[in-house]
């Protein structure tokens, strides 16, 4: 299939269109499907998917300004955590770093950049291996890693933890040892069911089509018995009326990403809460499911399959307790500000500053560092997990 350029504004609307139509005529055929199905399909359908699809979903030009790493001193930071991480496994010959969704690779470069200037020693013992499900994103990356070619491997981090017949190859054996695995607002774009309560039974929202033929809510059975088993593990029983997400893809990726840890570290960052609050907070009472489009909320998430974001808020115990049951230990989970201050933000500041002496580079330096650190700012919304095995 040909992908459409960032300004190829037919093409879009022709594979959109086409994802919203091959949506109806399956509803017709099968009868409503559950919304998590839908959003799978509204964001990584291949012909019209939402993150299949290529364009900038970043920026001014795009549909929304995610959290700091599209600064540099937000990945110039991280390499710094990482270079103590590589330095907590015992200098290892060859670190492997596993970046999942790593976009355009902007992080990955501004890592690798880091780490070659700052901490040869890690540099050169570093194994990049980059995990991006759009085409159009790897390559974008592999033009912007070329300098870095030799260190960096893009792979689907699937084949190493799902794939038994790849698992047994001497040549993949390696990256189960002494490896960080990173991902930065992944699992807040997995597609989640939608549940309500009632008349004190758990139901699930399906998506149907309405008299003009739009996209509306119906409510069944649940899809899975494992909607109810959420609900009863993590000790909460939603009120009469209230809506929530449950994203089991987030429990499978953490049993994933644990399979790929021999010995060393998962780093999530994402926004997030406790289970405790996301299930009784007066203001989610309608749950957290949200689009967004042209940096602003879209009031309708069914509306226009592809064309928007959409996304939902972690659920921090959930991902804690999945690591736990994968055999991963929690080193810690705190506010992506508090974390980026403990692993030297400031210092990497006053560093990037004096090796770059043009005052515009200087300036923007010293605001993305105020956005990440000061109250209010954007770095406060998100948390950093931290979880390993020894």
């Amino acid at each position: 299939m040909s992908r459409r350029s960032s300004n190829d504004g037919g093409a879009f609307v022709s594979e959109t269109a086409d994802l919203g139509a091959r949506l109806c005529e399956r509803i017709r055929r099968e009868g409503a499907i559950s919304f998590c199905e839908w959003m799978r399909a509204a964001l990584y359908d291949e012909r019209g998917g939402y993150y299949r699809r290529g364009v900038e979903r970043w920026g001014r030009a795009g549909d929304y300004r995610t959290g700091p790493e599209r600064s540099a001193l937000f990945a110039a930071t991280f390499a710094r955590h990482f270079a103590l991480l590589f330095d907590e496994l015992g200098r290892p010959p060859v670190l492997h770093l596993l970046e999942a969704g790593g976009g355009a690779g902007h992080f990955a470069c501004g890592v690798l950049k880091t780490l070659r200037r700052d901490s040869p020693r890690v540099f050169d013992s570093l194994r990049y291996v980059f995990d991006e499900a759009s085409a159009d994103s790897r390559a974008r990356a592999a033009a912007l890693l070329v300098p870095f070619a030799a260190r960096v491997e893009f792979r689907h981090l699937a084949d190493f933890a799902d794939n038994e017949d790849l698992a047994g190859r001497e040549d993949l054996a390696e990256p189960f040892d002494n490896v960080v695995v990173f991902s930065n607002e992944l699992l807040d774009a997995f597609p989640v069911h939608r549940v309500v309560m009632r008349g004190g039974r758990l139901r699930e929202l399906f998506v149907g089509l309405g008299a003009g033929v739009e996209f509306v809510w119906v409510e069944r059975e649940p899809s899975t018995p494992r909607l109810v088993e959420h609900f009863e593990r993590a000790g909460v029983t939603l009120e009469e009326g209230r809506f929530a997400e449950v994203n089991l893809d987030a429990e499978e990726w953490v049993a994933r990403a644990a399979r790929l840890v021999g010995r060393g570290f998962v780093v999530t960052v994402d926004y997030g809460d406790e289970a405790a609050n996301l299930f009784s907070a007066a203001h989610r009472r309608g749950g957290t499911l949200r689009a967004f489009r042209g940096h602003k909320f879209a009031d309708d998430v069914l509306r226009s399959p592809g064309e928007q974001d959409l996304t939902t808020t972690v659920n921090w115990t959930q991902i804690v307790s999945a690591g736990e049951d994968a055999g991963l230990q929690t080193v810690a989970l705190e506010r992506l500000d508090t974390f980026l201050l403990r692993a030297g933000l400031l210092e990497q500041l006053e560093r990037e500053c004096a090796l770059d002496g043009e005052e515009a580079e200087v300036a923007r330096l010293r605001l993305d560092a105020r956005e990440m650190i000061l109250p209010g700012g954007m770095a406060s919304h998100f948390q950093v997990l931290v979880q390993k095995k020894v």
